[in-house]
């Protein structure tokens, strides 16, 4: 079952194709998108914040991606590969708590779902490179998170078993 982040950024994918296609008024677009989906989706400031962020970033995030897809000019790129592009490059540069492998798996997901058989490696290939260059600590980073509550806890040592009285 795909998580309600996952249903919301394929929306948002949707959107953002549909709106470069029909022009229109994205956030309608999104909420058409996204009826199919109300019952699993409770909260949709995820998806209405992702689509108002990448719209609003729109212009940095094409330079980004013509600057490290040079041999693919944006107007080239198939349009449902730009469209996941913008949504995962705009969650690796600009969102806050979603991190930015995260962003690649989920777009490169969405790829093998919506693009041709080249467009996973494709998106893979441009956003991990965006990752690196404009992240660079991400690729570093464990994300496994220690115990807040117990910065510096020590593992205790298992109990000892006791033998059977015997009778």
């Amino acid at each position: 079952m795909a998580s309600y982040r996952h249903i919301a950024r394929i929306a948002v994918m949707q959107t953002i194709f549909a709106f470069e296609f029909r022009g229109g008024e994205p956030m309608e677009i999104l909420q058409y998108n996204l009826q199919d989906h109300t019952t699993k989706l409770k909260d949709l400031s995820f998806a209405h914040g992702l689509l108002e962020g990448a719209i609003k970033k729109k212009e940095e995030i094409i330079k980004v991606i013509e600057k490290e897809a040079p041999e693919w000019p944006v107007d080239k790129i198939a349009p449902v590969d730009r469209a996941i592009l913008e949504v995962g490059t705009y969650e690796i540069l600009f969102s806050q708590d979603v991190p930015p492998i995260v962003a690649i798996n989920e777009a490169v997901e969405i790829a093998k779902s919506f693009g041709d058989t080249n467009s996973p490696k494709f998106v893979n290939g441009v956003l991990s490179t965006i990752m690196h260059k404009y992240k660079k600590d991400a690729a570093t980073k464990n994300p496994k998170k220690e115990n807040p509550s117990k910065p510096n806890a020590q593992k205790t040592a298992p109990k000892k078993k006791q033998a059977p009285k015997k009778l």
